[in-house]
């Protein structure tokens, strides 16, 4: 091997076991030293539901501490609603007898007068009742000639006393089961007197209106009396209803004006004042429902129209902080407080209502705490 090569391997070998030794011995030179890993300061102190930013701290750069301020705050709801037909002007239809459905003499949509007929059913019912009528009728008749016998009889001595006491019970039960009879057919709304050899039966409007809701048609066997085959309603006044969310039902009251505008005439207001808020929260919406009446004999209000309700609150004081002072923690809103000097609590607090890039808040903080307005998200990383 050439004399050059030898010489160089043995000067890198040199090098490396100088370098091994190092490693293994810790044989450093007087003007060298171990290097050091130079600690990391935290940014943040945490203890318990305490933050604190020592000196020196980045984050102390980016966070902005404000006081919470108390605003007169003016909160008018915006909420959505719908037409209805007012529930003391409604009446749903229903057949006083089962039977098959010959004629269908109104439509959905058509208004009618009260009175008017508007459904013709074949009963078998109405039939059994004309013949319990036509029996209790002709019962009644020899029950009354057997009583006018007795009592003739008795008036010359030739009737026992038990027969004529017979004969007037026996008229006595007659007559009311005819009576019986009669306002069987009266009820499902016949003339007793009349003849009905068809034994079919007309409905007719109980009152004046609209029929809002059509459930049958002809052909149909409507075997359910108490099941409604329409429903009229008297439009000439109109509710429009809103749901009002459970945090905000404080806003309203029985009275207080209100604007709605419809989907249908846009650009126009109409001025109204609640009629009433109801006592009863549904628990499936946790929603109240508040109703509007309004007169309606032009019928521009029809049942199932979309509207938006305005309702106008009184000026409140309320403490506000800024919606960026709000933290999320597990599903709760939390703000930081500041209990001295670069030192913070994390409070739960409770939001009423959102208004702007601003909050009011129920409970958690007071008018006058510091609290982060910026940044807060920096304190709980």
């Amino acid at each position: 091997m050439p004399r050059a090569k030898i010489l160089t391997l043995l000067i890198i070998g040199a090098a490396v076991g100088i370098g091994v030794g190092r490693f293994f011995f810790g044989t450093y030179g007087p003007a060298e030293s171990p290097p050091t890993v130079a600690e990391k300061a935290e940014p943040v102190l945490r203890s318990g539901n305490t933050f604190t930013v020592p000196d020196r701290s980045p984050v102390r750069n980016r966070l902005v501490i404000a006081p919470v301020a108390e605003k007169d705050i003016k909160r008018d709801l915006v909420l959505p609603a719908v037409v209805e037909a007012d529930p003391a002007h409604l009446i749903k239809v229903s057949p006083p007898v089962a039977g098959r459905v010959t004629q269908l003499k109104a439509e959905l949509g058509q208004h009618v007068q009260a009175g008017q007929p508007l459904v013709v059913i074949d009963s078998p019912d109405l039939g059994t009742a004309y013949s319990d009528y036509d029996r209790a009728k002709v019962l009644l008749a020899l029950a009354q000639k057997n009583r006018d016998r007795e009592r003739g009889l008795e008036k010359v001595g030739g009737a026992a006393q038990k027969d004529l006491q017979q004969a007037e019970t026996d008229y006595v039960t007659a007559e009311v089961e005819y009576q019986r009879a009669t306002d069987h057919l009266k009820q499902i709304g016949v003339d007793p007197a009349a003849a009905n050899e068809s034994r079919t039966v007309t409905v007719v409007a109980p009152m004046a209106g609209s029929v809002i809701d059509l459930g049958v048609a002809p052909g149909e066997f409507w075997n359910d009396p108490t099941a409604a085959m329409m429903t009229i309603a008297d439009l000439s006044t109109v509710w429009v209803t809103a749901s009002v969310p459970e945090g905000d039902t404080s806003l309203v009251s029985k009275g207080q004006a209100v604007d709605v505008a419809l989907a249908a005439y846009p650009g126009e207001t109409f001025k109204g004042h609640v009629l009433f808020v109801s006592d009863v929260l549904d628990p499936a919406t946790r929603r109240t429902k508040v109703s509007i009446a309004f007169e309606n004999a032009d019928t521009r209000l029809r049942p199932g129209m979309f509207a938006s309700v305005s309702f106008f609150a009184p000026t409140q004081r309320v403490p506000v902080v800024p919606t960026s002072a709000l933290v999320l923690k597990d599903d709760a809103n939390q703000v930081f407080v500041e209990t001295a000097p670069w030192t913070f609590e994390a409070r739960d607090v409770h939001i009423r209502f959102q208004q702007g890039d601003e909050v009011v808040l129920t409970s958690g903080v007071k008018v006058g705490d510091r609290i982060v307005v910026k940044g807060g998200v920096l304190l709980g990383d």
